[in-house]
């Protein structure tokens, strides 16, 4: 069997591996131990497997293989923030971004080659849409990165997981959910569900779904407060207007101290008035959020522009007189083009 046609142990979840393994007569339990040696001792090869018997490594060797994406490029920005261009086994390319902030560092995670939401804002989205990735290309992001930043930790210098690289992870929704999964295990990456948020766009729908299936911490794309607007920056919200979204978010579990968290992008003179900050206010209602404001990353070829300093404090002050939790998000990694919407596949095999 060519390597082609075998199955990325990366992409496989304990209940599948487990299965693979029963099915060439192998106990299940060894499901537990080719985890470890996957996401603790990040092995590139079965062989390395070495309490596995040498029948079992070959019957593994028969059906599967450890894939593994490639680093192209990194650029570190003046921020510290770090970007980094990984090859898929088929040639495609995506961006990840490691997030340096005091005490924590946060990996952003890409979903899919490109993205089809159409969002007006997003470079992301105006290079088009190529593939989904698998939950082995999602996981091995984390992989690869702690590799490069710390090769002496399980899941290196890492503390935190963000979806909300390229891609809506959404509407990638069953390789998400599985890798997702495969990153909270105990004897694996270790990630608890605290340090996973999962950004969407809105695809209420998926959003219940998302609740039912995994716990992640959950954060919406919002940026306007009335359905003309945000359908006019967001197409999703022609199908999923604000009154089906927020009550996708009523259903998602949460409690005081998980809050959903919305994040509102502030464009001058388009979403920044203290009437938009009225009209929030009243479409949040009594539902337990954060509202996380991040001014506009301007880009040449986006034509929107950041609000001046004091329209973003009014916005803000506004926000917190009427009692809601409200953060102002620093763009990081803007001089390298790795701050949010401007993510995007290489051209030609360049880094952009």
């Amino acid at each position: 069997m060519t390597e082609s046609c075998k199955l990325n142990l990366k992409g496989l979840s304990r209940a599948e591996l487990a299965e693979q393994l029963a099915g060439i007569g192998k106990e299940r339990y060894r499901a537990d131990q080719v985890i470890r040696w996957l996401y603790r001792q990040r092995v590139t090869d079965i062989e390395q497997m070495s309490n596995l018997s040498r029948s079992c490594r070959e019957r593994l060797h028969e059906f599967s293989y450890i894939g593994r994406i490639e680093c192209r490029s990194e650029q570190l920005a003046d921020d510290g923030t770090r970007k980094f261009l990984f090859q898929l086994e088929d040639g495609h390319t995506v961006e990840t971004v490691l997030i340096n902030d005091k005490n924590r560092s946060t990996l952003c995670l890409s979903t899919q080659v490109g993205c089809r939401m159409g969002c007006s804002f997003c470079l992301t989205g105006r290079s088009g849409f190529a593939r989904q990735l698998s939950a082995a290309e999602i996981v091995d992001q984390v992989i690869q990165v702690a590799e490069i930043v710390d090769s002496g930790l399980a899941r290196g210098t890492i503390t935190n997981i963000v979806l909300m690289g390229m891609g809506e992870p959404l509407d990638n929704f069953a390789e998400v959910v599985k890798a997702l999964e495969i990153m909270k295990y105990d004897d694996g990456l270790q990630f608890s569900s605290r340090r996973i948020t999962l950004s969407s766009c809105g695809v209420a729908p998926k959003i219940v779904e998302l609740g039912q299936r995994i716990e992640v911490s959950l954060a919406i794309s919002l940026n306007a407060a009335d359905d003309v607007l945000r359908s006019q920056l967001m197409p999703i919200n022609r199908r999923y207007n604000l009154a089906a979204l927020l009550a996708a978010c009523r259903s998602y579990p949460h409690t005081n101290q998980r809050r959903i968290t919305f994040e509102y992008i502030l464009f001058a003179d388009l979403n920044d008035s203290l009437d938009d900050a009225r009209r929030l206010v009243e479409l949040v209602g009594s539902l337990p959020v954060k509202i996380n404001l991040i001014p506009f990353n301007e880009h040449p070829e986006l034509p929107f522009k950041k609000p001046g300093q004091k329209q973003i404090t009014a916005f803000m002050e506004y926000l917190q007189r009427h009692h809601l939790t409200v953060m102002t998000r620093r763009s990081k990694g803007a001089d390298i083009s790795a701050a949010c919407g401007q993510l995007r596949e290489a051209v030609a095999g360049q880094a952009v």
